[in-house]
């Protein structure tokens, strides 16, 4: 089992790079043998707290506490939305240079609809020659994504909304453009990447910003994308 990737420590927080597909935590309905909670604290010989969460399919930065303490100041910091987070999206369509997304989502059924705010713009674009249902050729925009709220599956149902899915999304996505990118490409994964969070360490009271660079495969989709140097700087 290849170990997770550590991209920042102290004594109070660690900063793990996700990888796509893999769950955080043991779930009731789940079947999965392999947890990123029960890895990372069999790898660093400790226990460690979530204080944010990132769905399944999403990949990239992803924070724990190293205590029960630390975990609770963060988590105040997540709720207070003093916490700054980006992300990295490759979705169909030509999406508007920038825009923000207000649009009210239900996190579970029979729940009431919940203020859900997502900021976004556009990195690059591309069009393929390649001929996707009636149209002859494919569209995509490479997106930075600064969700202000943290709704379930915020940034998938968001890009859904206005019409620009993320390619890859299962649920929310475009089941044409997933296959394309299966069979021209390879790529069998949501491409919803976690890339950075800024916030004021809670207890140095020093600003912090921890980068998760997109990873091998992203890079070089990236690079038959014609995308090689946006966003992994």
């Amino acid at each position: 089992m290849q170990e997770l990737a550590i991209l920042y420590r102290d004594e109070h927080y660690i900063a793990v790079d996700k990888p796509a597909g893999l769950l955080v935590h043991r779930t009731r309905i789940s079947e999965d043998r392999r947890f990123l909670l029960q890895q990372l604290r069999d790898q660093i010989g400790q226990r460690v707290y979530p204080v944010h969460r990132l769905d399944r399919p999403t990949s990239g930065l992803l924070v724990f506490a190293l205590d029960s303490d630390a975990a609770r100041r963060l988590v105040q910091r997540f709720e207070q939305r003093q916490v700054e987070k980006r992300y990295l999206a490759v979705v169909r369509g030509y999406a508007a240079d920038a825009a923000r997304i207000d649009y009210p989502l239900q996190e579970e059924a029979g729940k009431s609809l919940q203020q859900a705010v997502t900021d976004y713009r556009r990195l690059a674009a591309v069009e393929l020659p390649l001929a996707v249902g009636r149209y002859a050729t494919a569209r995509y925009s490479l997106l930075e994504v600064q969700p202000q709220t943290g709704r379930m599956h915020q940034i998938r149902k968001h890009m859904k909304h206005i019409f620009h899915p993320i390619v890859g999304d299962t649920t929310h996505g475009d089941g044409k453009h997933n296959h394309l990118f299966r069979e021209q490409f390879g790529i069998r994964r949501l491409l919803l990447m976690a890339t950075n969070l800024r916030f004021v360490h809670p207890y140095s009271g020093v600003p912090l910003s921890i980068e998760a660079p997109p990873d091998e495969e992203m890079v070089g989709l990236f690079a038959r994308l014609g995308w090689a140097s946006k966003g992994l700087d």
